[in-house]
């Protein structure tokens, strides 16, 4: 059973403020995920490809859209394959932190005062462990790759979204709606599948959708200080530091490039998840919930 309540209309221009946010964000996202989806078809050149004899070509060079590196390799090539991974390990790993938070918080917030104590202590805990530091660790442990950015992803938001959705577990827990199923004998398992879940779930999303646009700047960052994904597999951090080691020598685009499109992505995934957030807050919808 979900509450369900009579919600006023947005007014005009905050619909069509949120409405152009929310399109604006989706169109982005929605062609850098596509173009990476299907980047064997778009790409231009093998990105693992070198060219010593084409290397720093400039952007609208013959053949080379975006130009070459220091190694020759089409930079076109290099940036739709490196979002398959930058936006794979992103996203997924962000999607399976918020749903391990989130069973956390439900279960803690249908829990006893001892045990929800216990896991909220434990969550403080995490709190405590710089990630970059967790990150290196970890690449000590397991060498560096790809499995450090997840696990160090996972490691960064678990503890963020059992927080936030434990807070919003245990409001909802104090509706009349709970009550209600409560006194007609709903079990512990049914409010929370039933009852709390539903309500929350577009919470959850508008802040996953957030952090997701953390999440693909710190990708980068850890593939950039050469402790996430290496070489060759393309990526954009990658090629964000290999192009900061020729800025000086006056090929900025080699660096400029990758590095604007991980802002733009990083600022599409902000403004979803803002948007989001603007359609869903009580006071627009005008339920009070």
């Amino acid at each position: 059973m979900v509450l369900a309540l009579p919600r006023a209309s947005i007014s005009g221009p905050t619909r069509r403020r949120h409405s152009a946010q929310l399109v604006a964000a989706g169109v982005l996202i929605g062609v850098v995920v596509l173009v990476s989806l299907f980047a064997p078809l778009l790409a231009p050149y093998d990105p693992l490809a070198t060219d010593p004899s084409a290397k720093f070509l400039p952007p609208g060079s013959s053949g080379h859209l975006l130009g070459t590196d220091d190694l020759g390799r089409d930079l076109l090539s290099r940036l739709l394959w490196g979002g398959r991974t930058s936006l794979l390990l992103a996203v997924l790993s962000v999607a399976g932190a918020t749903v391990a938070g989130s069973v956390a918080a439900l279960l803690a917030g249908f829990a006893g005062p001892r045990i929800s104590g216990v896991v909220m202590r434990l969550v403080d805990m995490l709190f405590a462990f710089p990630v970059i530091l967790v990150a290196v660790a970890l690449a000590a442990v397991l060498s560096p790759g790809a499995p450090v950015v997840v696990v160090a992803i996972v490691f960064y938001v678990v503890p963020y979204v059992t927080r936030v959705v434990f807070t919003e577990v245990k409001q909802h827990t104090r509706r009349e709606y709970v009550e209600a199923a409560t006194a007609l004998g709903a079990t512990r398992w049914a409010l929370m599948v039933r009852e709390v879940l539903p309500n929350v779930t577009g919470q959850i999303v508008v802040y996953a959708t957030g952090l997701v646009a953390t999440m693909v700047v710190f990708s980068a960052s850890l593939s950039a200080v050469g402790i996430g994904v290496q070489p060759p597999t393309p990526d954009w951090g990658q090629m964000i530091a290999s192009g900061a080691k020729v800025v000086l020598s006056g090929h900025m685009y080699v660096a400029l490039i990758p590095g604007l499109t991980v802002v733009l992505v990083a600022l599409a995934f902000n403004w979803l998840g803002d948007g989001l957030h603007d359609l869903a807050s009580p006071r627009n919808r005008g339920d009070g919930r």
